[in-house]
């Protein structure tokens, strides 16, 4: 099987983060500038110290007294210095590849889209890699190959990605109409679903015994405020928006008590499988984060601390977070109308064999 790939340096080219001083924030101090307006990126002591460092610079002019006064219009640029990202594959299977899309086989441990830690070691960066190694066109409807979708950096299996602006509208399009499906309260037996354009089938092993051969989880997904994830984290939440997925038990292993699932999912809130199969009392094995019930293991809001790292910026919390892996999760189906022919696709990406029957493992 073909695969694509470079392997990471050992550290990044760190990052620039750029504002313009509008009339409103004319007369702040440097720091009050940046600790009111990029909270989640550190601390007030932890922009104090990025500011002596010389790493943020006025109009093209290095500052490091905390107390500039800004002027309106004037450009400030802050410079996040390189460092190592923490170790992840860097190897992707192709699974089907044409002139309008490439769908991948993504690693476990692997991140999709820039994010927190990993900024370089991400899908995208082998994609931007792999089309200037090839010197693919730069015609005005190619782009360099994008995925149209995220998976869990935990999370394996067969990733979109689209070479086309009409590809990506085309595929985007597809997700969006799955996920109108739920919130029009239709379930995965309806009728509507003949008219779906894509469909995803993910396998799963999880703790516990599931005593139904199927099971519709309907509940909705929402957010709540959590340590070390500036958006906030994604949980069962009743004032959430709508989520569904369809259970299928595979296998039962009552001595090791846990199941062998399948999960189909019409819309593709984040973590939504993880979220789901915690809820109903049997959370992904291996998952450090959700435990049964749909919600993460408990902890304080208020004791919430803000510590900086030699970087300034915030520790890495002691709680997991989402990104953390661990968990069995893997997209192995995806069945989609082709964006130009309209032809029906079935990628497959193969099965971990964690995430094998019996039968499959012979």
């Amino acid at each position: 099987m073909k695969t694509i790939g470079i392997p990471w340096p050992e550290l990044n080219d760190g990052l620039t983060y750029n504002d313009v001083v509008s009339p409103s924030h004319s007369g702040l101090t440097l720091i009050q500038f940046y600790s009111s307006n990029h909270t989640s990126s550190a601390p007030l002591q932890g922009w104090v110290q990025r500011i002596h460092n010389g790493q943020i610079t006025i109009d093209g002019s290095t500052v490091t007294d905390p107390v500039t006064i800004l002027r309106a219009d004037s450009k400030l640029v802050y410079h996040r210095l390189p460092w190592r990202e923490p170790d992840t594959p860097f190897l992707l299977e192709v699974l089907f590849e044409d002139d309008d899309m490439i769908a991948l086989n993504k690693p476990s441990g692997l991140q999709v889209l820039p994010g927190g830690l990993f900024q370089q070691r991400t899908v995208l960066t082998q994609l931007k890699w792999h089309t200037q190694k090839n010197g693919n066109s730069t015609l005005s409807q190619v782009l360099n190959p994008v995925p149209v979708h995220r998976l869990g950096r935990g999370t394996s299996g067969v990733l979109l990605c689209a070479k086309t602006k009409i590809a990506k509208t085309c595929l985007a399009a597809y997700f969006a109409d799955g996920t109108s499906l739920v919130r029009g309260k239709r379930d995965v037996n309806s009728k509507m679903e003949v008219e779906r354009r894509i469909t995803k089938i993910y396998r799963a092993l999880v703790r516990g015994i599931i005593d139904s051969n199927e099971v519709l989880i309907d509940k909705p997904i929402g957010v709540m405020r959590y340590p070390g994830v500036a958006k906030g984290l994604y949980v069962a939440l009743p004032s959430g928006k709508p989520a569904l997925s369809k259970v299928g038990v595979l296998e039962r292993d009552v001595e090791r008590d846990q199941t062998l699932v399948q999960v189909e999912i019409q819309s593709g809130r984040p973590h939504q499988i993880r979220i789901h199969l915690s809820l109903i009392g049997c959370p992904l094995l291996g998952d450090p984060l959700y435990v049964a019930g749909g919600q993460p293991e408990c902890f304080d809001p208020e004791l919430i601390q803000e510590d900086f790292a030699e970087d300034g910026g915030y520790q890495r919390p002691a709680k997991p977070v989402p990104g953390d892996c661990g968990y069995h999760l893997h997209a192995h189906e995806v069945t989609l109308s082709h964006p130009s022919t309209n032809e029906a696709i079935k990628i497959i990406a193969p099965l971990p064999s964690m995430l094998k029957t019996v039968e499959e493992a012979r």
